[in-house]
């Protein structure tokens, strides 16, 4: 496969706070407005609560390829299921006076349509969690707390 770049632009507008936009969102799908707000995490001097952080945005990362590496797989598959949602959770830690995301605990619900998947489902969620080519470029630890139901 070729290489693929996916392009980003940040802009700071005040105080600790910018927009961060996708050309190539903007274009693909007709959208004006491809930005959102991005700031410091107001664990931190000066952050601003209620604002995407960049610490939402690496734990978003991880569970977002998660959620689409899933459905690819169940497709492939052919799993049958009805709902699929991950809650997940970034922690933040400091580590030999460095800051770092060390885990990313991912906590997916699949509502499976026959009970005799649960263990096809299982798998499928233990493969989509190992194939994630966000997870596997990080060194953050992954944490998978599944949750089948029927």
């Amino acid at each position: 496969m070729e290489a693929h770049y996916y392009n980003v632009e940040v802009n700071w507008n005040q105080e600790r706070k910018g927009m961060m936009c996708s050309p190539e969102l903007s274009l693909s799908n007709g959208v004006t407005n491809s930005c959102i707000e991005v700031a410091t995490p107001p664990e931190f001097p000066k952050g601003i609560p209620g604002i995407w952080s960049p610490e939402h945005l690496f734990t978003a990362s991880v569970s977002s390829c998660f959620m689409t590496t899933f459905l690819a797989i169940a497709e492939n598959s052919k799993l049958e299921f009805t709902s699929f949602k991950c809650n997940s959770k970034g922690k933040l830690d400091q580590v030999d006076g460095k800051y770092l995301m060390t885990e990313v605990i991912l906590e997916p619900t699949v509502v499976i349509v026959n009970e005799k998947d649960r263990d096809k489902a299982e798998r499928i969620l233990q493969k989509s969690e190992s194939a994630c080519l966000i997870s596997n470029s990080i060194k953050s630890k992954i944490t998978l707390l599944t949750h089948i139901e029927s």
